[in-house]
């Protein structure tokens, strides 16, 4: 159990070092208004102290006193109070810059290296959990270092009044110092019960905002299927959970508090009692004795001080002991020194031998697939589920690497390409697509360098260029929420022409047609192909209609290659194929549906 304390300590301490580390200019200025203020609030007992010798008593004793003295003794209190003032604004107003930098640069690190891991990481943790590491763990992990220049500052103040206090008189120094080896024991003590509290309360948080985001994306599932009572039931027990942590965290603090400021006080009752004796005996001034009571009493505020800190460490290492693996984890994509290949011409696109398997999975996704397609050409991917289509797409984009093999565009592996480079040349758009609650304009171009020509140009090619001019301001019309104002075509010729107005030279489209019609995908396809700079088309496709439009199709099974060749070829010689491709055709009407003979439409 003492080495389980001393390594909650240690790791308290090293936490605080870190932020001096990261901080360490506006660390200074704080700590340095907070040590001003630390030395005038000694300064002032000693000013009161002479004040009570020599203005004070002798007034009492003769009746009167001096204007001098009075004017002398008030520039003294003003002088002290003026710079304690300017402690107080140089601590707060730094000490509240050091703990939002803190804050705002881990958010930025947080957030960043979400964007620079795979999806696959992702895809292993809930949204609501990336959220809490980024949010309310990473404040609570800086959540301490406001107060903290004013406990470094305080630790100036008592090292400057335990001088002060052995040279005034050391028998009453040893009385009331007696009390700051039990501030330690007692943060020792405190760290090792809080410490698990703390870990679990910031835990239900993430859980109870990860239920939260869940249920939000899911309300439409919830309502229609009268699901409420139960998601409602589900928060509120999670929801209790964290007010039951919450709770027992408080206990403790509860007690902690009290003691701590409790301590000083003792002190200087044990300083009061035994000094009045000594004072009675002549063993010490009165004026001392005023000095040392009311410098413990001025403690009272730093050792409080301190142990703001020391309550926040539990707290804050349960914080980043969230975020650490956050910052810590591996597996983003590395990148290469080269430069994407350029031309006005689709981009010729070569597998070679690709192999993926998913960490854990018993058997490969992608097993020996390899296939060219042409500069401007249209390839259909076909296959039954779990064939690994999307994870072909995935890998044509990046979003991960092959195990095996290689992906090249125009003979450039795109493991070599420089960052940035593939999503300059490669485009994709998914089957759920998704729009940002802004306008039009603004989820076509996502804040890129694109005119309002482009954008009409991409519309145009995605045909959707006819339902946005209906819009009653256009362009600039808010589409909602994840375009909740608009129909899920709709949403999918947006997605599309977001894509379209990068001029991609490769397109991926992961059955990105499927909520719109037969005639308008056939029209989005030949735009295609007659824009200024057509783009070789890699689609992945369920309806006969879409394989159709294709120049030529591949037939997958269990992640491997079986066949390829154009929609008839196909139609004719692959079984799997036929029966999939018929499964999404609507049935030959019978004949007692058929119309009769001689009657006319």
């Amino acid at each position: 159990m003492p080495r389980r304390r001393d390594a909650v300590v240690r790791r308290g301490l090293r936490h605080v070092r870190r932020a001096v580390r990261e901080q360490p200019g506006i660390f200074v200025l704080a700590f340095l208004g907070s040590s001003l203020y630390g030395g005038m609030t000694v300064a002032s007992a000693y000013v009161i102290g002479g004040i009570t010798d020599r203005v004070l008593l002798p007034a009492f004793d003769e009746g009167a006193t001096t204007t001098a003295a009075l004017t002398l003794a008030a520039l003294a209190i003003l002088v002290v109070a003026v710079l304690k003032i300017i402690g107080i604004i140089g601590r707060r107003l730094f000490a509240g810059m050091m703990s939002y930098r803190l804050q705002a640069d881990y958010r930025r690190r947080v957030t960043g290296q979400y964007l620079r891991l795979p999806l696959s990481w992702h895809q292993q943790h809930p949204t609501g959990q990336l959220l809490s590491n980024a949010n309310s763990d990473v404040e609570s992990a800086w959540f301490f270092v406001a107060p903290l220049p004013f406990a470094c500052g305080a630790l100036v103040m008592v090292a400057i009044t335990s001088v002060a206090l052995v040279l005034t008189d050391p028998l009453l120094a040893l009385v009331g110092l007696v009390v700051f080896p039990l501030v330690f024991v007692m943060n020792a003590v405190y760290s090792q019960v809080m410490s698990p509290r703390m870990a679990r309360a910031q835990q239900l948080r993430a859980e109870v905002s990860e239920i939260a985001h869940e249920s939000f994306d899911a309300a439409l599932v919830v309502k229609t299927l009268g699901r409420e009572t139960t998601e409602t039931t589900r928060f509120a027990a999670k929801a209790d959970e964290l007010r039951d942590g919450l709770i027992a965290v408080g206990r403790v603090r509860g007690l902690f508090d009290p003691l701590m400021e409790a301590l000083p006080n003792l002190g200087t009752l044990a300083v009061l009692l035994i000094g009045a004796q000594r004072v009675a005996a002549g063993a010490a001034d009165a004026g001392d004795l005023v000095s040392i009571a009311y410098l413990f009493t001025l403690l009272a505020l730093p050792i409080r001080a301190i142990g703001w800190v020391l309550a926040d460490l539990p707290r804050a290492m349960a914080g980043f002991d969230r975020v650490t693996p956050v910052l810590e984890a591996t597996g983003e994509i590395p990148h290469g020194p080269d430069a994407a290949p350029s031309g006005d011409q689709g981009a010729v696109l070569a597998l070679t031998d690709v192999g993926f398997r998913y960490p854990g999975a018993t058997r490969p996704t992608l097993d020996g697939v390899g296939f060219e397609v042409g500069a401007g050409r249209t390839l259909a991917v076909v296959g039954p589920t779990g064939a690994g289509k999307s994870t072909l797409v995935g890998l044509l984009v990046r979003l991960t690497d092959p195990d095996a093999g290689a992906v090249q565009l125009d003979g450039v592996d795109l493991r070599t390409l420089r960052e940035g480079e593939v999503s300059d040349q490669v485009a994709f758009v998914a089957q759920t697509t998704f729009l940002f609650d802004d306008t039009i304009r603004d989820n076509v171009t996502l804040g890129g360098p694109y005119t309002d020509e482009q954008v009409h140009e991409a519309l145009r090619i995605a045909a959707a260029d006819e339902f946005v001019a209906r819009l009653p301001d256009g362009l600039d019309t808010r589409v909602g929420e994840r375009g909740a104002s608009l129909s899920g075509g709709q949403r999918q010729r947006l997605a599309l022409a977001r894509a379209v107005v990068r001029r991609p030279r490769l397109l991926v489209l992961d059955d990105a047609t499927s909520a719109v019609d037969p005639s308008v995908e056939a029209r989005i396809l030949d735009a295609l192909r007659a824009a200024d700079r057509p783009a070789t088309v890699v689609v992945v496709a369920y309806r006969q209609a879409t394989i159709a439009l294709a120049d030529e199709v591949l037939w997958l099974e269990n992640g491997r290659l079986v066949a390829r060749g154009t929609h008839a070829e196909l139609l004719a010689q692959v079984p799997g194929y036929a029966r999939l491709v018929h499964a999404y055709q609507p049935p030959e009407p019978g004949p007692a549906e058929r119309e009769p003979a001689g009657v006319s439409a």
